[in-house]
C-alpha cells in the first residue's frame, strides 16, 4: 500500500465567468451558467501546461517536506500531453531541476482517470521495490480544441488546472483497494481524433483539421453509466471490505454538475460527503480528481483516519476508483 505525503494544485491567473461566453454564442446572459451548472473556469493565457505542472509539484513537495532530489519516480497522468513525443513527465522532471538519471519519468494515459491510474501504477512500483517516493501529477489545458461552434454547452464545462501528490510506502492506512473496468462499446462517445496517427496532417490536412475539436455524446455516456456504474461501485467497496456507511468522503471526477448529481443519486452517498467544486472550476479532465484531493486535504475534510473513495469515469469508456484511508 501507499500513503499520500503531500498534495498541491495550480490554476491559471485568468478566471472567466460563463456570462462572458453567452454573447459569443448568441444567448442571453446567464444561459450557460444555468444550462451547464458551471459558472466559472480558469483558462491559460501566458501559462503553459508545464508551468502548471511545476507549480502543483512544488506545492506537493513542500507539503510533503520532500526535496525534488529525493523523488525517484515521476508519473504524469494527463489526458492530453504537452506534445506527442517525448512524454510530458521528463519535461516536468527537467523543470524541477532534477539531475539526469536520478529518477524514472513517464506518462500514464487513461484520459480522465489518468491520475488514478498513475497513482495505482506508482503503488505497484513502490510495492515491488522499484521506487521509494513517487511524484504523481496531472496537468491539463482543457480550454484548447473545445467545440464552441458545434457544442457550446459541452465546451462550457471545461477549465484548466493541475494537481500533484507525493506518495510512498504506507506504514498505517493508505490505499486499500483499486478497480478499473472498461466498456469500449462507447469508444467514440467522447473523443479528440487528431494528434496521433489516426489522421495524417501531411497527407490529409482536411481530415486532421475536422477532427481537431473535442466532441462528446453526453446521452450515450449517461446511458452507459446508468447501466453499470452502481454495480462498479459495489464491487469496489467489496474489494475494500467496506459498506457504504463506512465511507467518510467521496472525491469524484468533476465531469459535470449533472454527472455529479446523477452519481450521488445512483450510488446513494450523502451529498455532504461528496466534494463538489465544479461550478467554479469546470471539468479539469485528469487534473480534477487530484485537484479535489488537495482541496479536501487543505480544507480539513480529509484528516487522519478518513475513509475516502476516489471515483471517476473516462473516455474509452472506463470506470475507476480507489479506496484510501488517510
Amino acid at each position: 500500500m501507499i500513503t499520500i505525503l503531500g498534495t498541491g494544485r495550480a490554476l491559471p491567473a485568468r478566471c472567466i465567468r460563463s456570462d462572458t461566453f453567452d454573447e459569443r454564442i448568441g444567448k442571453p446572459v446567464g444561459y450557460l451558467a444555468e444550462t451547464t451548472g458551471v459558472a466559472a473556469r480558469y483558462v491559460c493565457e501566458a501559462e503553459s501546461q508545464i508551468d502548471l505542472a511545476e507549480t502543483a509539484c512544488r506545492a506537493a513537495l513542500e507539503d510533503a517536506g520532500v526535496a525534488p532530489g529525493n523523488i525517484d519516480l515521476i508519473l504524469c497522468g494527463s489526458a492530453v500531453p504537452y506534445q506527442p513525443i517525448p512524454a510530458t513527465a521528463p519535461a516536468v522532471m527537467q523543470r524541477l531541476g532534477m539531475a539526469d538519471g536520478s529518477a524514472a519519468a513517464f506518462d500514464v494515459n487513461a484520459t480522465c482517470l489518468s491520475f488514478l491510474t498513475a497513482l495505482d501504477t506508482a503503488a505497484r512500483m513502490i510495492a515491488t521495490g522499484q521506487a521509494t517516493r513517487a511524484l504523481v501529477v496531472a496537468s491539463e489545458i482543457a480550454s484548447r480544441a473545445l467545440p464552441w461552434d458545434r457544442q457550446p454547452e459541452v465546451a462550457a464545462l471545461f477549465g484548466d488546472g493541475a494537481a500533484a501528490a507525493v506518495v510512498t510506502k504506507a506504514t498505517t492506512g493508505g490505499m486499500v483497494a483499486s478497480l478499473m473496468r472498461t466498456y469500449p462499446s462507447a469508444y467514440d462517445a467522447c473523443s479528440l481524433g487528431s494528434g496521433g496517427t489516426r489522421f495524417d496532417y501531411h497527407n490529409d490536412p482536411d481530415g486532421f483539421a475536422a477532427h481537431a475539436w473535442f466532441g462528446m455524446d453526453g446521452k450515450e455516456l449517461f446511458r452507459l453509466a446508468s447501466r453499470h456504474f452502481g454495480a462498479f461501485v459495489d464491487d469496489l467497496l467489496a474489494r475494500a471490505g467496506w459498506a457504504r456507511d463506512d465511507v467518510d468522503l467521496v472525491i469524484p471526477h468533476q465531469a459535470s454538475p449533472a454527472a455529479l448529481t446523477h452519481m450521488i443519486r445512483q450510488t446513494g452517498f450523502a451529498p455532504d460527503r461528496v466534494v463538489d467544486i465544479i461550478a467554479e472550476h469546470g471539468n479539469q479532465i485528469a487534473a480534477s480528481i487530484p485537484f479535489v484531493l488537495d482541496v479536501a486535504r487543505r480544507s480539513g475534510r480529509m484528516v487522519e483516519g478518513t475513509r475516502t473513495l476516489f471515483l471517476g469515469t473516462s473516455a474509452g469508456v472506463s470506470f475507476g476508483g480507489l479506496a484510501y484511508v488517510a
